[in-house]
């Protein structure tokens, strides 16, 4: 057991040597080309961006510079990310209270958020009624469990408890 102690220690200490030596963390040009790598796979807000440089072994303030130079080139937008999630996660199925959370836990701005989804839009009752025949084949549930059941599938996609009211009450009966 001493012996296996010992080659632990050992492979540790080395490998925080080899860490040290090497910086232990990214330079700026190298969390540049790190960043660039990541927005060529999709787009990123620039919190998230920076999250990710950081766990690559980027200092904070790297991170934020780098971001802040690829804001100004126009290669990072925190816009253009809002938008590209916004449309995936309704293609997915996805409600407006759930994409807004995600987007609050990514780190977007409230007003870039507020710019591109409207929660209590109309056309969230048209996905609601997608989510719907796509989930339990169009069909109005016939028992008020039911019913309970297919608004508690709907609120945990995100939808509003008024978009579920409009798509499981078509004739506007409660």
């Amino acid at each position: 057991i001493s012996v296996h102690n010992q080659l632990v220690q050992a492979t540790s200490t080395s490998l925080y040597v080899a860490i040290t030596a090497a910086g232990g963390t990214m330079d700026a040009a190298e969390a540049r080309q790190a960043a660039l790598r990541m927005l060529t796979r999709r787009e990123h807000g620039r919190k998230e961006l920076e999250g990710k440089l950081i766990n690559k072994g980027c200092t904070a303030d790297i991170a934020a510079q780098v971001a802040a130079g690829l804001e100004a080139e126009g290669l990072l937008s925190d816009d253009r990310f809002v938008e590209a999630l916004v449309r995936v996660r309704r293609q997915r199925g996805c409600g407006p209270l759930r994409i807004q959370k995600e987007l609050q836990q990514k780190g977007v701005a409230e007003d870039v958020v507020e710019r591109w989804l409207d929660v209590a839009g109309d056309d969230w009752v048209e996905a609601v009624k997608r989510v719907c025949r796509r989930k339990y084949g169009g069909k109005v549930p016939k028992s008020l469990s039911e019913r309970a059941k297919q608004a508690r599938f709907l609120q945990y996609r995100g939808f509003t408890f008024d978009q579920i009211r409009q798509a499981l009450n078509p004739r506007g009966r409660d």
